[in-house]
């Protein structure tokens, strides 16, 4: 398990170099929006919110983040995003910050090269969704703790995460549905700001 001896810019770091090393990804989270589609605002607070941390290196975390979703947009890669709705629904900060931050996700729903789906609440969950995690390339998954990564390399934990990945990735809508979905997520949220 990776601590946060060099602090949460220095995790950062070493997460974009991993996220830059990879062609593809499956992305399952069931608490939060992942990092690589979060704006810069909801990363701010993702990184500091409910911690005791400095908040220049917060800062600066949170724009190494945002620096390394570029790879989203590059050709030659593939990523897989699935999200519970619990995860579109949990929001740090106000919930103003969440409309832009549904948008972002809107928007990289329509890029050729990512599929991304999130799991409503009213469908049945085909498994407890205990935790997130990243699968890079198929040989590694990292899960992510309060306290660091813990990075998972054994074929059989892979494969579990991946069974987990595709359990959750049917259970998902898309596309149209799925933008359908965050419209609506976007209206409560917009209700919520204005009490």
């Amino acid at each position: 398990m990776s601590r946060l001896k060099s602090g949460l810019a220095g995790r950062e770091a070493a997460n974009a170099a991993r996220v830059r090393s990879a062609q593809w990804m499956a992305v399952f989270s069931s608490a939060m929006i992942p990092p690589l589609l979060q704006t810069a605002e909801y990363a701010r607070l993702a990184l500091s919110i409910g911690q005791d941390v400095d908040q220049d290196d917060a800062a600066k975390a949170a724009s190494v983040r945002v620096e390394s979703q570029a790879v989203v947009f590059e050709p030659g890669r593939k990523f897989a995003f699935v999200l519970t709705e619990g995860a579109v629904r949990t929001w740090p900060g106000s919930p103003s910050l969440m409309p832009a931050q549904l948008d972002r996700l809107a928007q990289v729903s329509t890029l050729p090269h990512v599929r991304l789906g999130v799991v409503p609440w009213s469908v049945e969950a085909p498994a407890f969704p205990l935790h997130g995690f990243t699968i890079y390339d198929g040989a590694v998954s990292v899960v992510e703790s309060l306290t660091g990564d813990l990075t998972l390399t054994e074929t059989g934990e892979i494969d579990t995460h991946m069974d987990v990945f595709e359990a959750f990735a049917a259970a998902a809508v898309y596309d149209d549905a799925l933008r359908d979905l965050l419209r609506r997520i976007g209206a409560d949220y917009r209700a919520l700001a204005s009490t």
